[in-house]
């Protein structure tokens, strides 16, 4: 107790004053801290309903302590009411209503005042005994409060100085490392924090080393450093790009999208509002310079700068380089694209472990699908041969409806009359319904046919092939299916028409018909597959030759 009495003994206004200065923080705001800290530490020790006021001394540099009373005729609350009668025995001048400070002598120095008021006062304030203990409660609370009012204050002063930074590169040296390979970052006033999550792989870093991160975000509230780094963030490579581009800093040359397998490769694409100025080249630099600065900052990640173009193909073309592209077919309503590239280019385009088209499709936001000339053609004539299934329909409008982007007898069935229409060689919308018409049929013998052919197969159905037996599913809508996380006809049987609908981007009437066509295919078509399968495996015993018996001798 001794301890935390003479800590109270200093001047309060002078450790006020230096810490203000030091901290920078407001001292009017510390001393509004140290007041509280007090009043608190008077409410716990003396009890809550006391009327207590905590007030900074400006002279004596401590916090005075003060009790109100109200005088009363009859007193109904002893911690909060003074009797008159009572009050001008004591020699005080007061009438009915009036409110009464008694000053509370807690502070060491204050021990004979202390005593002379509970000799007085003492059965009016009943104070004696928790003043005692006050003391050490005043210093424990106000040393704790003061201290986190200190670093909540310095945390206002660092988020207030650095929150205009998110977004932005910042510079610093790596002190130490904490558990879960965090990196901690001296940044100069403060510390950063580059989680194990936001670096690059590859990239190691000892304490004293320089580091050029990203500024992802500012936790006010975390516990530890609430600048938040990143080494991983697509933005990095913007922001590394804009320091050593002036035309990008500049507003000439803008970056219009990254994509980023950090520590690998990245693609960038640029362009510029002014005709003059080549955003590549601006990007690329003398010799390579402003990229490879990039580069070496980024310890090695390849990068590629592509021209944006705002023709998607032409775009796309751009992105999926150093591969070239022979071909493109868009289909706007899946927001996908083939793209046709030579056989000897094939890997090229894919990338290692598809990381060029990945690249590609997260740069320009299209799904990309990459095939080789020979496989394209091989695709081209199945395609043409399964539109000639469609009854009625021979090998010039074959063409001329895959000439139209029609690739499977699903389209034909589900395509809009007007659609139909621009085929050449259909004229009318009654033939373009009766194509239509046809189609489906053509798609429900084809469906019929595989059904057929299954039962002599003495392997079981895949759930893949299960898919394909369900009625309205073509192969795009299969591939939908597969995207949307759907693997088995009992997932489609069970799931919700107006779910579905939702998860696959098909139309609910679609949706609907592939629900009930599932429902159908787990009731009747299922059962009638394993009964014939069984059937055909009995005939099959039945016809092998039977081994004539030996005689014994």
């Amino acid at each position: 107790m001794a301890a935390h009495s003479a800590g109270l003994d200093v001047d309060l206004g002078g450790i006020v004053e230096q810490v203000a200065q030091e901290k920078g923080i407001d001292k009017q705001i510390l001393i509004e801290t140290m007041e509280a800290a007090i009043l608190k530490a008077a409410q716990a020790a003396f009890g809550p309903t006391r009327e207590l006021e905590a007030r900074f001394n400006e002279d004596s540099g401590h916090i005075d302590l003060f009790q109100y009373m109200t005088v009363v005729e009859v007193v109904a609350d002893p911690e909060r009411e003074i009797a008159l009668d009572v009050a001008r025995k004591h020699g005080l001048e007061a009438e009915i209503g009036e409110e009464l400070g008694f000053q509370v002598f807690w502070h060491p120095r204050d021990a004979e005042k202390a005593r002379q008021q509970d000799k007085e006062f003492g059965a009016v304030l009943d104070m004696k005994q928790a003043r005692s203990t006050f003391g050490r409660i005043a210093a424990q609370t106000a040393k704790q409060v003061l201290l986190q009012r200190v670093r909540d204050a310095e945390r206002d002063i660092i988020y207030n100085e650095y929150k205009d930074r998110q977004g932005q590169l910042i510079r610093g040296i790596v002190r130490r490392f904490e558990k879960g390979h965090n990196i901690v970052v001296d940044l100069g006033r403060t510390e950063g924090i580059l989680p194990a999550r936001e670096q690059t792989p590859r990239e190691t870093y000892r304490p004293g080393d320089r580091i050029v991160a990203f500024v992802k975000d500012i936790d006010r509230e975390a516990r530890g450093p609430m600048i938040i780094l990143s080494r991983s963030a697509p933005p990095l490579v913007d922001k590394l790009f804009e320091a050593e581009v002036p035309e990008i800093y500049e507003g000439i040359v803008k970056i219009v999208g990254v994509a980023r397998e950090p520590g690998s490769r990245s693609k960038i694409a640029v362009t510029t509002r002014d005709s003059d100025v080549d955003p590549v080249g601006a990007c690329v630099g003398i010799k390579g310079s402003r990229v490879q600065a990039v580069v070496q900052e980024l310890r090695g990640e390849k990068i590629d700068i592509v021209p944006f173009d705002k023709d998607p193909a032409r775009y796309i073309i751009n992105a999926i380089q150093p591969a070239e592209v022979n071909k493109v077919i868009v289909d706007e309503a899946d927001h996908r694209m083939e793209l046709v590239v030579p056989d000897e280019k094939l890997s090229l385009a894919i990338g290692r472990k598809g990381q060029n088209v990945r690249l590609a499709s997260q740069l320009t936001g299209w799904k990309l699908d990459i095939i080789s000339e020979s496989k394209f053609k091989q695709m081209e004539e199945e395609a043409l041969q399964a539109l000639r299934q469609i009854e009625g329909v021979d090998e010039d409008l074959a063409r001329a409806m895959y000439r139209l982007g029609f690739r499977a007898l699903e389209e034909v069935a589900e395509a809009d009359i007007s659609e139909l229409l621009t085929i050449q060689g259909v004229g009318s919308p009654e033939a373009a319904q009766s194509l239509k018409d046809r189609a489906e049929s053509s798609m429900e013998t084809m469906r019929r046919d595989r059904i057929e052919q299954t039962a002599s197969r003495p392997e079981p159905l895949t759930e893949k092939e299960k898919l394909r037996f369900v009625r309205g599913v073509g192969l795009r809508t299969a591939q939908l299916l597969e995207e949307a996380g759907y693997k088995t006809v009992s997932e489609l049987g069970r799931e919700d028409a107006d779910r579905l609908a939702i998860r696959t981007g098909l139309g609910i009437k679609k949706a609907r018909l592939i629900q009930q066509g599932a429902q159908h295919f787990l009731d009747h078509e299922a059962m009638e597959i394993e009964q014939a399968r069984a059937k055909f495996a009995a005939e099959a015993r039945a016809a092998e030759p039977v081994a004539p018996a030996v005689a014994e001798e």
